[in-house]
C-alpha cells in the first residue's frame, strides 16, 4: 500500500486489558485491530512482550503472531519484541521458522534485551535460577540465533548440525530486527547489519542512537544499508481535547507502575479523577503525539524527520477498543492510506 508519506506506517500492539474485561476480550481486540490495520494499509503489525501486568495480556508474541497472521492477508506480522534473555536462541529459531511456514514472507523477528517486566519477574522467567543471566550474553545469543536462521553457524559450533533440523526456511525464514532504546542496541544493530527499531515511546531522547546506528553500520545478508524505524506514542481523536482525555488512562497506569503496581486500563473518567487528585503523578517526559488527525500526522512527520526514519510504528493504550481502532483509522485517513487501500 502507498500513502502520501515518505515513510511506512505500522502498528505496535501491547494487547491492553481494560478494567472489567478479560484476557480473552483483549485477544479478540488484538485480532480485530490487526484486521483493521491490514485493510487500512499499515505495513507491519507487531506484538509486544510484557510480563506480570494486570493491564497488558501480551506476554507471548510468539503465541499471538500465528493467529494474527492467519486473520490477515498482506500485512507483515512480528514481535516487538522477543526478549531474548528469556529464551534459548535455538528455541526462537524453531518457533519463528515455524511461524514463517504459517505465513511465508510475512514474519518479522524483533529482538530485545529488556526484561519486559521487573527484575523479580525476569528471574522467575529463567529456567536456571542458580544464577542471574548476565546481560553481556545478549550479543552472543543474537549471533547464535542469526547463525541458525542463515545456516552460517561455524562447522565446529557445538550446535551447528541443528540448523538442518529447523522447519524449511526457503520462504519461511523471518526477517530479524534489533529493537532498543539505548546506545548498546544501536551498536549491536549496526555491527550485525540488522534493521533497527528505536523505542521513542520509552526514550524520547533517543535521536543520537540513530546517528550511532548509521555511522557504524556494517552491510550484511540482512540489510545492505541502514534501515531505521522509530516507534512512537500516538493517539488521534476528533480533537485535541478528546485525545488528551484518552491519554489519561495510560498516564494513570504508568504512575502506578512507577510505584511498583500494575493495574488494568482504567476508564477515562476514573483516570481523570485520579490524576486530578495526584497531579504530579501524571506528568511524563516521554513524547506523546495527541490531537486530531492533522495534528497527529504533523507530529509523526516531525518524529520521522528527527530520526531520519524510513518507517514509523505507532503504539497506544486506550480503555475503549473502538476509540483505539478509530485512532489508527484517523491516521490512515490523514496519510491517504485508506484511498490507496480502496484502490488496491
Amino acid at each position: 500500500m502507498t500513502s502520501s508519506a515518505p515513510f511506512r506506517l505500522s502498528v505496535l500492539d501491547q494487547s491492553p486489558v481494560a478494567e472489567g474485561s478479560t484476557a480473552a476480550d483483549a485477544v479478540q481486540n488484538t485480532l480485530d485491530l490487526a484486521r483493521a490495520a491490514d485493510a487500512l494499509g499499515f505495513d507491519r503489525y507487531w506484538l509486544a512482550e510484557h510480563h506480570a501486568s494486570a493491564g497488558i495480556v501480551g506476554v507471548a508474541p510468539e503465541v499471538l503472531i500465528g493467529p494474527v497472521a492467519l486473520a490477515t492477508r498482506r500485512i507483515r506480522v512480528g514481535s516487538g519484541g522477543i526478549m531474548l534473555p528469556h529464551f534459548s536462541p535455538f528455541k526462537i529459531a524453531e518457533t519463528f521458522r515455524l511461524l514463517g511456514a504459517i505465513a511465508p514472507g510475512r514474519i518479522d523477528l524483533g529482538l530485545g534485551r529488556a526484561p519486559g517486566s521487573d527484575q523479580r519477574t525476569a528471574y522467575a522467567l529463567q529456567r536456571d535460577r542458580s544464577r542471574r543471566i548476565p546481560s553481556d550474553d545478549f550479543p552472543h545469543h543474537v549471533a547464535e540465533l542469526l547463525g541458525y536462521l542463515s545456516g552460517t553457524l561455524p562447522e565446529d559450533h557445538v550446535f551447528a548440525s541443528l540448523t538442518a533440523t529447523l522447519p524449511d526456511g526457503t520462504r519461511g525464514s523471518p526477517d530479524p530486527w534489533m529493537l532498543g532504546s539505548s546506545p548498546d542496541s544501536a551498536r549491536w544493530a549496526a555491527e550485525l547489519g540488522l534493521p533497527y527499531c528505536i523505542a521513542d515511546f520509552i526514550n524520547s531522547n533517543a535521536v543520537p542512537l540513530a546517528d550511532i546506528y548509521r555511522r557504524n553500520f556494517q552491510p550484511s545478508r540482512w540489510s545492505a544499508a541502514p534501515h531505521l524505524m522509530v516507534a512512537t506514542w500516538a493517539i488521534a481523536a476528533g480533537d485535541r481535547e478528546e485525545a488528551e482525555l484518552l491519554a489519561m488512562p495510560s498516564a494513570m497506569m504508568f504512575a502506578h507502575l512507577l510505584r511498583g503496581q500494575t493495574i488494568a486500563v482504567p476508564p477515562v473518567e476514573k483516570a481523570r479523577a485520579w490524576l486530578a487528585d495526584n497531579p504530579a503523578a501524571g506528568r511524563r517526559d516521554r513524547r506523546m503525539l495527541l490531537g486530531d488527525a492533522g495534528e497527529v500526522r504533523a507530529g509523526i512527520e516531525e518524529v520521522a524527520a528527527l530520526y531520519g526514519a524510513q518507517e514509523v510504528m505507532l503504539v497506544n493504550i486506550l480503555p475503549e477498543h473502538d476509540k483505539r481502532r478509530r485512532s489508527y483509522e484517523l491516521v490512515a485517513e490523514a496519510f491517504g492510506m485508506t484511498k490507496a487501500a480502496e484502490a488496491a
